[in-house]
């Protein structure tokens, strides 16, 4: 279930559809960064149904020691839970629509336990995104760890 925050910002979003292609292309953008975070929470809730949705069949992440996770492997560990987290959310993003795709760059924060140990940081991250049946799925995520 997304949080209401989450809620509030997909009812903003949606309520503000307009004909302009200016406002578009804004609509657009807004839509799949909040796919991206609406994947983020997701994963925070461990929300298989959900993730399943928001990552494409063909979803891989290229991780910040560079090894590259399927979709299933990374729905694998959602099941196993591990890790856990406290916190997962994205920041600092914008993005750009190009038709169907969308590139989305940001910051995102994580904090948890993993292995019964705690870990917290920040993440770089680039999203490609398409839109298919006019929904937004993540096909490829890349993420490069921010120094303390």
């Amino acid at each position: 279930m997304l949080s209401i925050c989450m809620q509030r910002f997909f009812a903003i979003a949606f309520a503000t559809l307009t004909t302009s292609s200016a406002m578009s292309a804004s609509i657009q953008e807004q839509e799949a960064m909040a796919a991206t975070q609406a994947a983020c929470e997701a994963f925070r809730l461990r929300d298989i149904a959900a993730l399943e949705r928001l990552l494409a069949p063909e979803f891989t992440l290229v991780s910040t020691n560079a090894d590259v996770q399927s979709r299933s492997q990374a729905l694998q560990e959602v099941r196993d839970g591990d890790p856990q987290y406290e916190r997962f959310e994205n920041h600092s993003m914008s993005a750009r629509v190009y038709g169907d795709t969308a590139v989305v760059q940001g910051v995102t924060s994580l904090k948890g336990r993993s292995g019964g140990k705690p870990f917290a940081l920040d993440v770089r991250f680039t999203d490609t995104l398409v839109r298919t049946s006019g929904r937004w799925t993540i096909v490829a995520s890349h993420v490069t760890r921010i120094p303390s």
